[in-house]
């Protein structure tokens, strides 16, 4: 949906890492991206681990009307909890002042992530592997603190198993909970098996610490941009081979997204 709002500002709200250089840098692309697009009056990024602070940009942004976005994968524990106290946000508009705050959805419940996993599932293989024969595995971190934090993923393999997919299964599997993605192997019983990280940025699960579930390193890595080269693929395993991905949010396409969240909003709340 087409957005134009000159006299507002678009804040992409972000988790960042106190370890990892890699966690943010998802926001700040596509917060360039959009800033280029002239769609919005200023586009500015906030992060709960790193600067600028959910509490330090507010003397950054000159507009009074502020869309938030938030750059997370599942509607859970964060985006229902964490960014509203820290926001102090009082529900959908908050009002503060002359400040008009709107609290959009995450990123990762928006419809268009089903058609990005499975594009991003098809050029990892690049031919070189039929998708009849490989099962795709979504992987999340999956935790105990809030249940919406896994039906982000569940909703976007059972959108790609109702659609017409190109692979023989899709399944889900976690870091923290069952299914769990370190017994990819026994999940499935396809020669291939492509693995999709449903994370926003290559940071510590995606780039660190899935790679050694998946038995592809022994031990944790560098982060990735401290890498030269990004990780090689196929792995071989016996007779099965392994693709893995880099994480979802890292997508060019993610730009749209949050723009079109910002659409979404003022489509249910302003129709």
């Amino acid at each position: 949906m087409p957005v134009s709002k000159p006299d507002s500002a678009l804040l992409i709200l972000g988790h960042g890492s106190t370890e990892n250089p890699d966690s943010s840098q998802p926001c700040w692309d596509h917060a360039e991206t959009i800033a280029s697009s002239g769609q919005f009056g200023s586009v500015h990024c906030a992060f709960w681990k790193e600067e600028p602070s959910f509490r330090q940009i507010w003397p950054m942004i000159e507009e009074r009307e502020v869309y938030l976005v938030p750059n997370f994968i599942s509607e859970g524990y964060f985006t229902r909890e964490v960014l509203p106290r820290e926001l102090e946000l009082t529900g959908p508009t908050t009002r503060r002042g002359d400040l008009v705050l709107h609290y959009c959805d995450p990123v990762g419940i928006h419809p268009a992530m089903t058609g990005l996993l499975t594009k991003r599932a098809l050029e990892m293989l690049d031919g070189s592997a039929r998708p009849e024969e490989t099962s795709l595995i979504v992987v999340g971190h999956g935790t105990g603190l809030n249940e919406k934090s896994t039906e982000a993923i569940q909703t976007q393999v059972e959108a790609i198993r109702a659609g017409e997919t190109p692979f023989a299964r899709v399944l889900d599997a976690y870091m923290e909970e069952a299914p769990y993605v370190a017994d990819w192997r026994m999940l499935t019983d396809t020669p291939n098996v492509v693995v999709v990280p449903f994370f926003i940025a290559d940071g510590l699960h995606s780039y660190q610490d899935i790679p050694v579930l998946l038995g592809i390193e022994s031990e944790p890595t560098a982060a990735a941009s401290q890498r030269e080269i990004f990780r090689q693929n196929p792995h071989r395993f016996g007779d099965r081979t392994l693709w893995y991905g880099s994480a979802i949010g890292t997508d060019p396409s993610l730009a749209g997204v949050i723009v079109d969240q910002v659409a979404c909003f003022d489509e249910h709340y302003h129709p």
